[in-house]
């Protein structure tokens, strides 16, 4: 829970445990050196908390143009009096007064105040429809200017649990399948995280699971049994010198090949005689290879921080062509990063879906989350990703450039009907044509201007993401 690995890592007499660590079949004393705020997860959680004071509110573009626009009309709406009261014909006062409420009527800054909220609220369910959640405007303005994705192995980039990639017989005594069934038939007695896992496998593959008496657990080693009246064990190369059974050069260098890859190898021993190993590994999920290339295809830098071991992180990004990844990353670690990327100047998305990913999560420009996740880490988010796949991130990103850019057609609407209804509702046009715009008219084509915002809007509805 805390260090973001895959699998389960063993812990001796001695070593410091944290919170998630499963007890396995003895029972220990330990002593409590931390408790309450001075827990790893207490500081994790104020960790989250600063960073979330920390973040600056984004200045919407709407408002900035509000600050200027109204102030503007008003002006033009006295002077416009003015004019009329000065030099108008006959009621001046009256003229000057008709005048001057049209343009205040047509400059009505509806259409302006509909311009964003409607492209959000559009936006919003259009991406909740597509799995992307969405929990304020600032995520999707702010998604449109990220250059640099920081992305959690665990669970984000790979499917965050340990699954059987195959089980292979080192001779031909055996065959692959009776490996397996020797391997399941054992494990069908163990709770460790590993086991369940080949169980899981084996039941897919329809393994007929064998008898098995004698189980035994050998912490930090493996699993023993005898079954058809051999004695099978399956473990680490500890185990298989507890059994006294010989691991060739030839069987070791076979394994080491899975091994520089990050994964788990199990050695499988049956009357003392090494017949096979199993392989156990945190498979990439199908859309993580395609997602992390659409988004540098965008000039996006995607930059991989992981709690796991060089090998494992080298391994998947070598597979999906990463050239930035760290490995062995602490929560404050990551949390250090994006807080180093962005005093660079980055605009830095981070995605991830731990209790040890919600510090820079919540540091973030912005922070996307796994709906297969934590919940810390979605309280964390500016975004979330029911499905748990780094596709939606590409969503979300064409989500975000497409809401942005319907703002700015949405304000381009408001503002183009003002800029050319405000000098005729002034009386431009009534020297030389003797046209003057009735406050109806001007009302009309105030309301026809925030029609077309919601109608421009609405388009969001229909475009692909």
């Amino acid at each position: 829970m805390i260090s973001g690995e895959p699998l389960p890592v063993d812990r001796f007499e001695g070593d410091k445990v944290s919170g998630g660590t499963i007890n396995g079949n003895q029972s220990f004393l330990m002593k409590a050196e931390k408790i309450g705020s001075d827990t790893l997860l207490s500081q994790i959680i104020q960790m989250v908390n600063d960073a979330s004071r920390s973040r600056a509110p984004i200045q919407n573009l709407a408002d900035k143009v509000s600050g200027y626009f109204v102030p503007v009309v008003v002006i033009i709406s006295l002077i416009t009096f003015a004019i009329w009261a000065i030099w108008g014909p006959e009621p001046v006062y009256v003229y000057a007064f008709v005048n001057a409420i049209a343009v205040l009527i047509i400059a009505c800054p509806c259409a302006l105040g509909l311009a964003t909220p409607m492209s959000i609220m559009v936006g919003v369910g259009k991406g909740a429809q597509n799995g992307v959640l969405v929990k304020n405007a600032e995520a999707l303005e702010r998604m449109a200017k990220v250059d640099t994705l920081i992305i959690d192995k665990t669970g984000t980039i790979t499917e965050g649990k340990p699954t059987v990639e195959k089980a292979v017989a080192f001779h031909a005594v055996l065959t692959d399948k009776e490996v397996l069934q020797y391997i399941v038939s054992l494990n069908i007695n163990s709770e460790h995280p590993l086991a369940e896992a080949t169980v899981k496998y084996g039941k897919s593959q329809n393994i007929e699971i064998l008898k098995s008496e004698g189980f035994s657990a050998v912490t930090g080693k493996g699993v023993e049994a005898t079954i058809n009246n051999k004695k099978v064990a399956l473990g680490n190369p500890k185990m298989m010198d507890y059994v006294h059974a010989e691991i060739t050069p030839e069987m070791a260098e076979e394994a080491k090949t899975y091994q520089k890859q990050g994964k788990t190898v199990s050695y499988v021993s049956i009357d003392k005689a090494v017949v096979g190993y199993v392989v156990i590994g945190d498979k990439i999920k199908a859309t993580s290879a395609k997602a992390i290339q659409a988004l540098q295809d965008k000039g996006i830098a995607v930059v991989m921080l992981t709690g796991d071991n060089y090998d494992t992180a080298q391994a998947v990004a070598s597979e999906l062509h990463l050239a930035d990844f760290k490995a062995s990353m602490l929560p404050e670690n990551k949390l250090q990063e994006v807080e180093k990327l962005q005093k660079e100047g980055k605009v830095v998305a981070m995605a991830g879906d731990g209790i040890n990913d919600a510090p820079a999560l919540a540091k973030s420009d912005v922070g996307i989350a796994m709906g297969t996740g934590t919940d810390v880490a979605i309280e964390s988010a500016m975004i979330t990703l029911v499905k748990g796949d780094l596709h939606g991130i590409v969503k979300a990103q064409h989500l975000s450039v497409a809401v942005m850019k319907n703002i700015k057609q949405n304000l381009f609407f408001a503002l183009i009907y003002n800029t050319v209804g405000i000098p005729i509702a002034a009386g431009v046009l009534f020297p030389v044509f003797g046209i003057l715009l009735s406050p109806m008219i001007a009302a009309l084509a105030m309301s026809f201007s925030s029609v077309s915002v919601i109608a421009n809007a609405l388009r969001l509805r229909r475009i692909k993401i």
